[in-house]
């Protein structure tokens, strides 16, 4: 097989949640370039329409868009269902919305930790669930789940005061490896992203407070581009990662590495 075919998505489908913005739109911009359908969805349709109009147009590839609130089952379904009803399958499942909180941890509203946790976690398991109804039909799937950096250890409160996204995000680690070990067996493989940091609206305000200290920590002295995570969905996505799975790889810059 030549190389290129190994990274090859033509005739893949693939939903990508929060795919409308920030690192959810740079993976789908990546995985249109390789050839694939998309279904984008997000509580924020609206954001997922624009993305999938743009990525039409520019690269010739059908994308739809569809509201969708990860934590509510019905609403997943629907995804799931009208993504199958589309395109006759699923081969990719990108894990993405994500939510965050900060805030001591004695004073964590116990409302704020739930939603962390019911978004990030719950949301990965609901879709990971109905979406791999159908890879355990085909005996065939991709899902990546996008965890983080703050998900492999503590954080320094000064920066980065988040005990619900940083529990969760080690959840979905957890998630990954586990999910490996028990659909392995239907050749469906899980592996997890680990994002360092990258500009995005809800890393805004823990960038601006803590930008200097973020870079000292990072070997490469700076932040993700609209570029850097691309490569590695695609990889985790395409035929090239056949033989890889309960993995996580981590796109930090270095940082885990400090």
């Amino acid at each position: 097989m030549h190389i290129k075919e190994l990274f090859d998505l033509k005739d893949k489908v693939a939903i990508i949640t929060g795919g409308g913005r920030g690192l959810g739109a740079q993976m789908a911009e990546g995985f249109a370039q390789a050839g694939a359908s998309l279904v984008l969805c997000s509580r924020k349709a609206a954001a997922c329409e624009d993305t999938a109009q743009r990525l039409s147009s520019e690269y010739g590839i059908k994308a739809i868009a569809l509201g969708c609130d990860v934590t509510n089952q019905a609403d997943v379904k629907n995804v799931v269902q009208t993504a199958v009803d589309t395109f006759r399958k699923i081969d990719i499942l990108v894990n993405n919305s994500g939510a965050t909180w900060g805030a001591p941890v004695q004073d964590m509203p116990l409302d704020a930790w739930n939603k962390v946790m019911n978004v990030n976690v719950t949301g990965t398991f609901l879709m990971s669930q109905e979406a791999g109804k159908h890879m355990i039909q085909q005996k065939s799937g991709k899902i990546i789940n996008i965890a983080s950096v703050a998900g492999l250890g503590g954080t320094d409160p000064r920066y980065m005061d988040t005990i619900a996204y940083n529990t969760s995000k080690g959840a979905v680690i957890t998630f990954t490896k586990d999910l490996a070990v028990k659909w392995g067996q239907y050749n469906i493989n899980v592996n997890a992203i680990a994002p360092g940091f990258f500009p995005t609206k809800m890393s805004q305000v823990i960038i601006e407070n803590g930008k200097d200290h973020f870079l000292n920590m990072t070997p490469l002295k700076r932040f993700g581009t609209d570029q850097d995570l691309k490569g590695a969905a695609l990889f985790l996505a395409a035929k090239a990662s056949d033989f890889m799975t309960g993995d996580v790889l981590v796109v930090d810059g270095g940082t885990h590495a400090m």
